[in-house]
């Protein structure tokens, strides 16, 4: 056991690229995982699990088939499973993610955007 704080703009500091979340730390099955996201992801859903999103730093919209939510930092919002949702930052944001462990970023549609998953930082 570490007994030692993650601190978040370490964390974010050692990797440049957008849109590939790295895992920060886990509770039980869920992981924590931190990603800097610009422009536009894809339309995708999580079938079996809600999804957590907590701004640190910027603004996130995340959209929705009837229209979007906006979140700022200190603010979270949490995508109910099954919902299909598209997030997207007009400038770079850094986020917090919470969800379970093998999780894809791009939930059931696999295809350029999906990232690496259980990549450790």
């Amino acid at each position: 056991m570490s007994r030692t704080a993650i601190n978040f703009a370490e964390k974010l500091s050692l990797f440049q690229e957008q849109w590939t979340p790295k895992v920060i730390a886990e509770m039980n099955d869920y992981q924590f995982k931190i990603v800097k996201i610009e422009g536009d992801f894809v339309w995708h859903e999580h079938e079996d699990t809600d999804e957590t999103f907590i701004v640190l730093e910027g603004d996130l919209r995340i959209d929705f088939r009837d229209g979007p939510v906006h979140v700022s930092r200190g603010e979270m919002y949490v995508v109910p499973k099954g919902v299909e949702h598209k997030p997207y930052a007009e400038k770079e944001a850094k986020i917090l993610l919470i969800e379970p462990r093998g999780v894809l970023n791009t939930g059931d549609d696999v295809g350029e955007r999906t990232a690496e998953n259980d990549v450790w930082i």
